[in-house]
């Protein structure tokens, strides 16, 4: 299968990516996982696989870890484009950092990955799937990322993957910290906050400003300019202020209480058309986007004994994104209320869990559309079993949904992993995933109320190997959809003449992620590459804005009370559209980073990200930002 993802037919899309299958051989040369990141161990303990704590080298799925060291290095200003970097993640956005932000894992549709943070379920019910761009970086303190459909476990749209966000959890004593950071184009970031914990209460507090000038998402150029001389030519910024608190209470040594709260809010200039008069700049409009995210939850955890432990949560977000002057409104509120068992017997755990989701959208009325304000809701039960035991683990789940409109829909998965010897372990699964649709989807003036749920069938195999300072990992999948929803501009039924939703395609995601790190002296070398085909099985064109062929390189170096990095990002060329006639062309950038700690209490980033001033899109007419630099001063006494 190797063979066959990376061999090429026709014109090599880019050309420093010609030899795609080099990647072979270098991550043979200098190894593994960058699954867990380099600052993770096998000993560490993930929750986003089935939902319960459990050790690292104990796990059958496809999981990366993103701890808070990683974020702090990366300099990044979104949660996507640290993301980016993960191994079996692409994303695509229309501009800077605010714009509209696409995610896709092993190149499923963006609202095919569910997402949550601090365990709050983040979703959209108007495009489907989070708003990337509404989500503060600033906030984070850890994210875990799950490859491969969870649905048995998490429910509807975990088609192609569960990312969960984690914010800082305050730890023994006193923490404060503040930060403050300059870059390119603007960019002014200011930070603050404490955490720590006396007794039986632990707290955590945070809050971050961010804000750029930016720059013309939409630059003069033959591609944008119409016939008449019309463009945008502004300068399209941003700012960013959000803050989270997180409150704990060890009840008894085996129960505790938590509770979290988050509130983002992020206004970026956008381009909505080509449409203003360059030579007329005083028939500029400035059109910008406001993209809200609130999330609260509360949860009980409680260990009754030896064998049987429970978890009680409620949580509740609310997403509200909005543009002006040309208007539109839309706000989805999520509620979820969780009821988990988990017995233990030696090597056996059992998981029961019971859950309710509730959905709401309410869409403004514009000159063009009537208010819009529909909900929904399901309710599930599911069952899990886990054995670990000398080399064998085993993993089995199965999920019952019901929603409120569609009525049942059952879900199963199966993973297996066996240690060939210590340092080599193989794995195996398969599983089952559904979407509903949105509610706009179903009941908007481009909504059909007689969509089907899209489901999937996934087969995926791994190979692990672990030695030292030398990690390998290579897994192959492949994920067949089915009532893929796609925009059809020919569908019979909808109100409006531009076209409708339409449950008719059918996909396919398959393909090969191999990864790597090892570390040689005061150097670690770290690596992965996708070899992936995104395809309309219908059409047999390959899925819009998704590339065949990408890869991260990168390598660390401590020298002198530095850490000094390089970081090549490359991939091969995609289509900007279903019917692949508009090419979005391959590219390579080069970033570099420097970090060190200047004194006891103060440690310095320094970055510079596309090095050689590559243009290159992720949609068609919308530049990325080109060179840019930022550093930044954080104050964390000790």
């Amino acid at each position: 299968m190797i063979s066959r993802v990376c061999s090429f037919r026709g014109r090599a899309p880019a050309r420093r990516f010609r030899h795609a299958c080099l990647p072979l051989a270098l991550v043979s040369a200098f190894g593994g996982m960058a699954h867990a990141q380099e600052a993770s161990t096998l000993r560490e303990t993930v929750v986003t696989a089935n939902r319960t704590p459990q050790a690292l080298s104990e796990l059958v799925g496809d999981v990366s870890i993103v701890d808070s060291n990683a974020i702090e290095r990366s300099g990044a200003t979104g949660v996507a484009d640290l993301l980016s970097r993960v191994p079996g993640i692409e994303i695509s956005r229309s501009g800077g950092v605010g714009n509209t932000t696409s995610l896709f894992i092993r190149g499923a549709e963006t609202r095919f990955t569910a997402v949550y943070l601090d365990g709050v379920r983040i979703d959209s019910q108007s495009t489907g799937g989070a708003g990337w761009e509404g989500i503060p970086l600033s906030q984070i303190d850890r994210i875990e990322v799950l490859r491969g459909p969870a649905a048995a476990v998490y429910g509807s749209d975990a088609v192609g993957g569960v990312i969960q966000l984690f914010t800082k959890r305050g730890e023994e004593g006193v923490s404060p910290y503040a930060g403050i950071g300059f870059g390119s184009k603007g960019l002014r970031r200011i930070e603050g906050g404490v955490s720590g914990k006396s007794g039986l209460f632990d707290y955590s507090f945070g809050v971050a400003h961010e804000e750029s000038k930016g720059y013309n998402v939409q630059p003069v150029s033959k591609r944008n300019v119409t016939k008449d001389g019309f463009t945008s030519p502004d300068r399209d910024g941003y700012n960013s202020t959000s803050g989270n608190a997180k409150l704990g209470f060890q009840i008894t040594p085996d129960q505790r209480i938590e509770a979290t709260l988050l509130s983002s809010d992020v206004k970026a200039g956008y381009d909505a058309t080509v449409s203003y008069r360059t030579r007329l700049p005083f028939l500029f409009a400035n059109d910008i986007s406001s993209n809200t995210l609130q999330t609260a939850g509360l949860s009980w955890s409680a260990k009754w004994n030896d064998v049987y432990s429970t978890r009680l949560q409620v949580t509740d977000s609310q997403q509200v994104y909005k543009t002006q002057p040309s208007f539109y409104r839309t706000e989805t509120r999520l509620r979820g209320y969780l009821f988990q068992n988990e017995f233990r017997f030696g090597p056996h755990l059992v998981t029961a869990t019971l859950e309710r989701r509730e959905d709401a959208l309410e869409n403004a009325p514009t000159t063009t559309s009537k208010l819009l304000s529909r909900d929904r809701s399901q309710d599930a039960v599911s069952l899990g079993y886990g054995f670990v035991k000398g080399p064998h683990s085993l993993q089995l789940h199965v999920r019952h949904d019901k929603d409120s409109e569609f009525g049942g829909k059952t879900t199963g998965s199966a993973a297996y992993g066996y240690a060939i010897t210590p340092s080599l372990r193989f794995t195996a699964s398969a599983g089952t995933a559904f979407r509903v649709p949105t509610l706009y989807q179903r009941f908007s003036e481009y909504g059909l109320a007689t969509l089907k749920p899209e489901s999937s069938r996934n087969l995926e195999l791994g190979l692990q190997y672990t030695e030292g300072a030398t990690q390998m990992g290579i897994v192959a999948y492949a994920n067949r959809v089915q009532n893929l929803i796609v925009f059809d501009g020919s569908a019979k039924g909808c109100a409006s003449s531009f076209g409708c939703y339409a449950s008719t395609a059918r996909a396919r995601y398959q393909g090969v992620t191999l990864s790597g790190s090892h570390r040689i002296g005061d150097v670690t070398l770290r690596g992965s590459f996708d070899f992936q085909d995104p395809r309309d099985l219908a059409t047999h064109n390959l899925l819009a804005r998704r590339a065949q062929r990408h890869a991260t390189m990168g390598a660390d170096w401590r020298v002198a009370g530095w850490t000094l990095g390089a970081e090549v990002q490359t991939s091969s060329r995609r289509y900007d559209d279903a019917a692949n006639s508009v090419k979005l062309g391959g590219y390579t950038v080069l970033n570099l980073s420097a970090t060190t700690q200047i004194t006891r209490d103060i440690n310095l980033v320094a970055r510079v990200d596309n090095v050689g001033n590559k243009d290159y899109q992720f949609a068609r007419l919308y530049a990325n930002a080109g060179r840019t630099a930022y550093v930044g001063l954080k104050w964390t006494p000790h």
